[in-house]
């Protein structure tokens, strides 16, 4: 049995959660067996997505509680493991599954591989998986030994695939007694993405850094980003100055990202920014500095002028798409 953690978010199944699930459902037909997800709190048409992603059973759990606790979450996730048989966990590589993995594998004594790219190869009762080493700039391919085996998926990995599967939905409960939460929640802010895709999960990116010159001039990266239906990012300077709130921040101490199509404005392309864009399709940098590092690692370049260049790409956009309707 596989199970696979999928998560809800303002009222939709995480796109990284559904990939999990036809991550989970690819290994379940490579070892002739069947797709279990645990969700919390999920509505109707919620459950109806999880089963067309290919989960054959739903596991449904109705507890507030595990919205912001990874201890909880661990313990609720150990018992449907324990209760289905499940050899092979699932989950996605963000804020829960990196809190949340390393926990029930040890609960479970389970191998862990965090951050896989690509399905694993499954040799007897061993599996190879593979996955971005040295900041994504080479891959090392893992072997789990251990008999229930942990695997987190890289977000934006695999395209998200929906079938007509339908799925049985259970409800389950989950005692969670004897855990003794240190964790107090005092205050939950949420940030406002203005009706934009999150940065883990969008497929197009405008990012821009200090060659913006400040916070003022973010107009024409939001105009651009606004003409593609893009999602806004920046770099870490940018984030520090306060040009730009934190959680735009994108880079090896900020979100790791993989989207199709990732727009650089005014970034120098320092390796800490690389190692969290590196895992981009296409990387296009618009910077005045012909010997940005940035361009070594770009699929295209240009030189020139942010200020001039940015609002022609976003005029150009806006008139390519008003010819095609």
């Amino acid at each position: 049995m596989v199970l696979v953690y999928t998560e809800i978010n303002k009222g939709r199944v995480k796109k990284a959660s559904l990939e999990c699930v036809n991550y989970a459902a690819h290994i379940a037909q490579a070892m002739g067996t069947s797709v279990t997800a645990l969700v919390n709190n999920a509505d109707a048409a919620q459950l109806e997505e999880i089963g067309k992603a290919g989960a054959t059973k739903i596991l449904s759990v109705k507890n507030d509680a595990l919205n912001d606790d990874s201890m909880l979450l661990s313990a609720a996730l150990e018992q449907a493991a324990n209760t289905v048989g499940a050899k092979v966990i699932v989950f996605a590589f963000d804020l829960a599954g990196k809190a949340v993995a390393p926990r029930l594998a040890a609960k479970l004594k389970a191998g862990l591989v965090a951050g896989a790219v690509d399905y694993p190869v499954i040799n007897g009762s061993s599996m190879d998986v593979k996955k971005n080493v040295f900041s994504g700039k080479a891959s090392a391919v893992y072997t789990i030994h251990s008999e229930v085996k942990v695997i987190s998926l890289l977000p934006n990995s695999f395209p998200v695939k929906l079938g007509e599967n339908k799925s049985s939905v259970s409800d389950f409960s989950v005692d969670l007694s004897a855990v003794k939460s240190k964790l107090t929640v005092k205050e939950v802010k949420t940030t406002s993405s203005g009706g934009m895709v999150p940065l883990p999960e969008a497929e197009l990116v405008v990012s821009a850094g200090r060659g913006l010159k400040g916070p003022e001039n973010w107009g024409i990266i939001e105009d651009l980003a606004g003409s593609l239906g893009a999602t806004t990012a920046c770099s870490r300077p940018v984030s520090d100055m306060h040009w730009r709130p934190h959680h735009e921040h994108v880079g090896q101490t900020g979100i790791a990202i993989r989207p199709n199509l990732y727009i650089a404005v005014g970034i120098s392309g320092a390796i800490q920014h690389l190692a969290g864009v590196n895992g981009s399709k296409t990387i296009v940098v618009i910077n005045n500095d012909k010997e940005a590092p940035f361009f070594k690692s770009a699929d295209y370049g240009v030189v020139g002028d942010a200020f001039t260049i940015v609002p022609k790409l976003t005029e150009a956009i806006k008139k390519f798409k008003a010819n095609q309707n």
